[in-house]
């Protein structure tokens, strides 16, 4: 079976495609806001601390055990420790899970791409969003008739992710990151450099580097901080293992976490440039106090930059097709990414040939995503995504590095990385594999639960939290302990000898 599997063109290509799936959605429309929030300029302390303390780590941890076992993330840990196979399941079941809103989100930008051409959503962006377009309804239990605008949208963008993932490794995702990944840091350098020249741009830029010193006191700014260098890293799904396992034996595997930690770190400041500048000129061509335009998420992308593209002229046509474009590039490199994850570990276990398995998940995946696109859509994706975001991602990043730190020992992953790679790391890492990251996230986590009890998410009803919240989670950790009781293919697959693989 590792004869047969699947390698990367090149070390450069490996690159690419996991800064291609760590630059997704979030870096546009999330960092900006959060970078906002938690005191402009001074935000960047704790979030390089924890690029260096749990980001870079993470990365390097997931490489080497990709690497060294040669498998996807339930094959690598089965092969590491038979009784963690599960935690490898875990991440591939919230990966397909995730694919299935993202397809959604997806969707809704390259329906706003069509209508950037002509500013068809109007004067009253947020009535245009909700009503005319979602047409939400009241309930996340309340379905309603299927949006078909939306649905054909996910159909395109399944479609998509099929042709590519069936193409494999080397001829679809390492090629569609070629292309893509150039395409949008040429792009988003087209809209900094617009945005950072608009009348009132200093407006929105001084609010975003201006430090706040008195934030770096409140523990939730390093928590944001922590949870921002985590899920943009796109550690925790599954990805970042199997991607690793596509490299030669030979490949510098801890000068690749720093290049894909530093790569999205650039990025994510790219765009936070050009987005506050935009804000900064429609705060003083409305002569609006910034406090008013500012916005994150969903919000930022679909509400207020559509609005801006309005006040614009000729260049606002430009910029929408640009923005969106974006938008559809990190998105599709993103769910690519996904796609690859899950496929993987079900050709890894049940030994079928690619294509099978990548229709058969890309089928499965579609008419699971047709829930999202109901009038119910939208509160389904807000429900699940932050569930599997705060109770399973964060988890299993806390498991990994207790099962990495405290059962296989850190210096059997670090040995290895520092065997195939330029230069070495050295204990350091050992310790925050062991002590600081599952600290940082075990905090996270309570946070996150003491929240959820004193406030419940997004003022939703216990029935809707536990149906779409809990209830996810539950399948995740379920469905795992399940499919990990499956015997593999390759009968011996756990007697894999890992000192071979070392050298």
């Amino acid at each position: 079976m590792d004869n047969k599997r699947d390698q990367w063109g090149s070390k450069l290509g490996f690159i690419l495609a996991a800064i291609g799936s760590a630059v997704g959605l979030g870096n546009i429309w999330r960092f900006p806001y959060l970078v906002y929030e938690n005191g402009g300029g001074a935000f960047l302390v704790p979030y390089f601390f924890a690029i260096f303390t749990a980001g870079i780590p993470l990365l390097i941890l997931e490489y080497g055990m990709g690497h060294k076992f040669r498998g996807s993330t339930p094959l690598a840990l089965a092969r590491a420790n038979k009784k963690w196979e599960w935690l490898g399941w875990w991440p591939t079941i919230n990966a397909f899970i995730i694919l299935a809103y993202y397809s959604m989100i997806l969707s809704w930008a390259l329906k706003y791409l069509t209508l950037s051409f002509t500013k068809g959503w109007g004067n009253d962006t947020n009535s245009y969003f909700y009503n005319d377009f979602l047409q939400s309804s009241s309930s996340a239990f309340e379905f309603g008739y299927i949006i078909w605008p939306i649905l054909i949208g996910i159909a395109i963008l399944w479609a998509v992710n099929w042709f590519i993932c069936y193409k494999g490794v080397k001829g679809g995702i390492e090629k569609l990151n070629k292309v893509l990944l150039p395409l949008l840091i040429v792009i988003m350098i087209i809209i900094v450099i617009r945005g950072v020249t608009l009348e009132g741009a200093t407006i929105g830029l001084n609010k975003l580097f201006t430090p706040d010193w008195s934030k770096m006191l409140e523990p939730q700014v390093w928590i944001a901080a922590y949870g921002q260098v985590f899920f943009s890293l796109s550690v925790g799904m599954g990805i970042m293992m199997t991607f690793s396992s596509y490299l030669p034996k030979k490949s510098d595997i801890n000068n690749s976490a720093f290049m894909t930690a530093f790569a999205n770190c650039g990025f994510e400041f790219l765009c936070a440039i050009g987005v506050f500048g935009i804000l900064g000129f429609m705060a003083s061509s409305q002569g609006l106090p910034f406090e008013e335009v500012v916005s994150g998420g969903i919000g930022l992308a679909f509400i207020v930059f559509p609005k801006v593209f309005g006040l614009m002229g000729v260049w606002g046509t430009i910029l929408g097709v640009l923005f969106f474009t974006c938008l559809v590039f990190a998105g599709l490199t993103s769910s690519v990414s996904l796609v690859e994850a899950v496929s993987s570990a079900v050709i890894d276990k049940t030994g079928w040939e690619r294509k099978k398995v990548v229709s058969l998940i890309c089928g499965l995946g579609f008419v699971v995503s047709i829930a999202f696109a109901t009038r119910a859509g939208l509160y389904l994706l807000d429900i699940i995504d932050n569930f599997v975001n705060n109770y399973g991602i964060v988890v299993i990043g806390l498991l990994e590095a207790f099962v990495i730190g405290w059962i296989i020992k850190p210096e059997t992953i670090r040995k290895h990385t520092n065997s195939v790679s330029y230069y070495s790391i050295g204990k350091w890492w050992d310790i925050t594999i062991k002590y600081i990251t599952p600290t940082i996230l075990a905090i996270m986590l309570i946070s996150s639960i003491v929240t959820e009890i004193k406030t419940p998410y997004g003022g939703y009803s216990t029935a809707e939290l536990i149906t779409y919240g809990w209830a996810i989670v539950g399948i995740g950790i379920i469905g795992a302990l399940l499919v990990s009781k499956m015997p593999w293919k390759n009968k011996d697959i756990t007697g894999f000898d890992n000192e071979s693989e070392v050298a």
